[in-house]
């Protein structure tokens, strides 16, 4: 008898509601526990690896407005600064191994996808000691 007026105390509380739901949660959360570390100890296969080692290459149409060429003799490289009308992109700098004319305007050419004839008009060259 006592129970019953305890359970009737607790139903006019509205606690028959509000008492379980601690418990629920304590399910859920060990429940949810399980259930995520199966799910992490279960071995997933990849379909695509990463390459760290790759580099990306971007091709940026360019307006070339300059190119000057400092030959360095003494130091055996040509450092080259390439000036442009792109507002994002206005220099672009290169150092090759090379000091020679005609080798300087062929590896410039390459690195912009130009040809050497069409390199050779826009080009300034500066020889340094």
């Amino acid at each position: 008898m006592r129970s019953s007026e305890w359970w009737k105390a607790l139903a006019a509380l509205g606690l028959e509601f509000w008492l379980p739901l601690p418990l629920l949660g304590v399910l859920f959360w060990l429940g949810g526990g399980t259930v995520i570390n199966y799910a992490i100890e279960q071995p997933q296969e990849t379909v695509a690896q990463l390459q760290a080692n790759s580099q990306l290459e971007t091709k940026i149409p360019i307006a070339i407005v300059s190119i000057e060429a400092e030959i360095h003799r003494n130091q055996g490289f040509s450092k080259v600064e390439v000036q442009t009308i792109n507002p994002n992109l206005k220099k672009l700098e290169y150092e090759f191994r090379t000091l020679e004319f005609s080798q300087v305007e062929a590896a410039i050419a390459q690195e912009l996808g130009l040809t050497p004839d069409q390199v050779r008009p826009l080009i300034r060259y500066e020889i340094k000691r």
